[in-house]
């Protein structure tokens, strides 16, 4: 009872992690682009933008809507994490990224009504993003492990 409790705890835990670094790195940003923006890196170069819409900046503009879904997803993930039916390993670890990102991106979008997004890829014409996109992606990036590895 303990071990199961202890592991929920755990991707609980990894989700908040995954929220901390999302919104240091942001703030960061937010504070201090003058100093960062277009510094370049070997993969990466940093940038500044404000999207007002969700992936790809689709649904700019619809900040009520994109909260909305931001804190049912949330809730969801939650209960993923903590119900009763524990889940593999391996679908925890994909929740608890979504869920660390889900809310990184949410938090920006209920304070400031737009998420900040920095990391620009050199090496491929790509929009810019943070964090927790990287972190949904992960999540993405498990689930299709995942399914595949069944079939």
């Amino acid at each position: 009872m303990i071990n199961k409790i202890q592991t929920k705890l755990y991707f609980l835990f990894l989700s908040i992690f995954v929220i901390l670094i999302d919104q240091f790195t942001k703030y960061l940003m937010f504070f201090n682009y003058k100093i960062f923006v277009n510094s370049d890196f070997l993969l990466f170069r940093l940038d500044f933008v404000k999207n007002y819409g969700a992936a790809f900046n689709i649904f700019s503009g619809s900040r009520i809507f994109l909260s909305i879904i931001s804190i049912i997803f949330s809730i969801i993930l939650i209960n993923l994490i903590l119900r009763k039916n524990s889940s593999n390993l391996i679908d925890l670890f994909s929740y608890s990224f979504f869920l660390g990102g889900t809310i990184g991106n949410g938090i920006d979008r209920i304070a400031k009504g737009y998420v900040i997004d920095f990391i620009n890829l050199n090496f491929i014409n790509f929009p810019v993003f943070n964090i927790a996109d990287i972190s949904i992606n992960i999540g993405f990036i498990i689930i299709i492990f995942r399914i595949l590895k069944k079939k």
